[in-house]
């Protein structure tokens, strides 16, 4: 949890101190916000909504984010560098998403500076490997053919992780999970710093799962009226007003052929007026009051018309419809006082169970809301690489994306983390929270994952491993001569063929040294050059 960030040079309070899940003690009021992703008709469209939560009061002013999906408040999908029309496809690492929350990111009262690609060409998907490095939660831009669910297709992606505009601010927070290398710019150091939203950051549930965000009421938040505001965005959500003709790819830049126009529909707003006071009180809604503005430029809420669908899983239906007793909902507030004296012990016996190249298992015993007794309120599972999680590292560690449910105590709870590097150690926390958000001690688990096996790399091989990403300008140049020079010949065929069987191995090891991509680029640069001279 940040104390205070400076943003755009202004000090302020971390929204997590003011805003949400501050340590409240003993005595708390809480907000839980309810929902449920509406699953889309298509079986085989796995997009999930995006979506945040904020309080107003009546006059319309500004008093907190209460609850975020991952991919905005975690991952910087508002903040990344790249243009915000930019194509997209499964775990797409570029492109300002201006559009995912137009409504929340104009009424919430924090700036950043907007951030950029290190060599300042926002229109370009490539990037050289001095400026890319290994990504733990992106992929690399995918083209149509490569798209596999929502997976990756290899083991390991480099991306460009930007750099701070010297004029330009953004409405959103930047990412706040990376683990710095020296391709990074001195910026990238201050992004988790200046993210105030890790403890309100949730992984997005899955269709049909009933999601709650509960949110702890400071002090200065005094009783009355206040009105709960939800907006939720998607990807691809397409329909007959909303579609790839009227937001088609961009023009005039490369790499065209990769990813896919992502701008459907644009975000829906519901709104549950509730009251805050003595008395537990519950309120819903089950219809949308407007949409956001399609291109992210205002924070205007329109009124409900034609051009919105509102089957389940698109547009307005994009939350389920949810029966509780003789009325409907797809949002629910509801308040309650909490007096929670003891705090949740911590997890028990955790224990590895599976270890893939890119992922560890691991399961642990849930510990109680009041010790051992109960259900606790939620979790939050950290970690690191190379070095031991600790009380005083805790917060500084990555957060994990996962959406993991809250079971009564002694239940087993089992968590897989995902998008791992290979051989190498890592070591893992899990901490309890009680309703009062007071926390359990740390538990912790260590784990280290297998090599690479061999042949796990991303086409392109030596390459790719050497540059750091298969979209890097230096990359399409070795590309472009295999297929127009040495494919046209026997012997450069012969050559072709021999790579493709040693190259996955060798470049295995490349990507994983900085001394050895820098070795494989002094020996490739001089074809580079060569390749530059004949393009020219």
């Amino acid at each position: 949890m940040r104390g205070a960030a400076t943003i755009l040079g202004v000090v302020i309070v971390g929204v997590t101190a003011v805003a949400a899940n501050a340590r409240a003690g003993n005595d708390c009021r809480i907000v839980d916000v309810s929902y449920q992703l509406a699953a889309p008709q298509d079986p085989a469209d796995r997009y999930r909504p995006q979506v945040v939560a904020w309080i107003e009061d009546t006059a319309g002013n500004f008093v907190a984010t209460v609850y975020i999906t991952a991919a905005t408040g975690t991952y910087g999908l508002g903040n990344r560098p790249g243009r915000f029309d930019f194509n997209s496809s499964p775990m797409w690492p570029y492109g300002r998403r201006v559009t995912v929350f137009p409504v929340w990111s104009h009424k919430q009262p924090l700036r950043w500076p907007e951030v950029v690609f290190q060599d300042g060409n926002d229109d370009n998907l490539s990037h050289s490997g001095g400026q890319s490095s290994p990504d733990l939660h992106y992929c690399r831009p995918l083209q149509p053919d490569e798209f596999d669910a929502l997976t990756c297709p290899s083991a390991q992606a480099y991306t460009d992780k930007g750099v701070f505009s010297a004029s330009a601010e953004s409405r959103y927070p930047p990412r706040n999970d990376l683990a710095i290398t020296s391709e990074e710019s001195p910026d990238a150091a201050m992004y988790d710093v200046m993210n105030p939203f890790d403890t309100i950051s949730q992984a997005t549930p899955a269709f049909g799962v009933g999601a709650r965000g509960s949110f702890v009421v400071p002090p200065e938040v005094v009783p009355g009226d206040y009105v709960l505001f939800v907006e939720v965005a998607r990807e691809f959500d397409m329909n007959a007003t909303y579609n790839e003709t009227r937001f088609p790819s961009p023009t005039g830049i490369p790499w065209l052929d990769y990813g896919l126009p992502y701008r459907g529909q644009p975000s829906v707003v519901y709104r549950v007026p509730f009251t805050l006071g003595a008395t537990d009180v519950v309120a819903t809604t089950d219809q949308y009051i407007g949409y956001g503005d399609p291109d992210g430029l205002d924070g205007n809420i329109r009124a409900p018309d034609a051009t919105i669908s509102n089957e389940p899983g698109t547009g307005a239906g994009r939350l389920a419809l949810i029966a509780d007793g003789t009325s409907t909902y797809r949002v629910k507030v509801g308040t309650r006082r909490e007096i929670d004296e003891i705090a949740p012990v911590a997890p028990r016996v955790l224990a590895v169970t599976e270890i893939g190249g890119t992922s560890v298992t691991f399961q642990f015993r849930a510990p109680g809301d009041d010790g051992r007794n109960g259900t606790p309120q939620s979790y939050e599972i950290r970690y690191r690489a190379g070095e031991p999680i600790t009380d005083a590292n805790f917060a500084d560690s990555t957060l994990a994306n996962v959406a993991l449910p809250v079971l009564p105590s002694g239940e087993l709870q089992t968590v897989t983390l995902s998008g791992l590097l290979p051989d190498t150690a890592y070591s893992i926390g899990v901490r309890a929270y009680d309703n009062c958000h007071n926390p359990s001690p740390l538990a912790v688990v260590e784990a280290t994952t297998p090599e690479r096996l061999p042949g796990e790399v991303d086409a392109c091989f030596v390459a790719t491993a050497a540059y750091g990403s298969v979209l890097a300008n230096e990359v399409g140049f070795l590309r472009h001569f295999r297929d127009a020079l040495l494919r046209k010949t026997v012997l450069g065929e012969l050559a072709v063929e021999t790579y493709y069987t040693f190259g996955p191995a060798f470049a295995g090891v490349i990507g994983e040294s900085d001394l050895l991509r820098a070795t494989a680029r002094d020996v490739l640069g001089p074809i580079v050059v060569w390749l530059r001279a004949r393009s020219g």
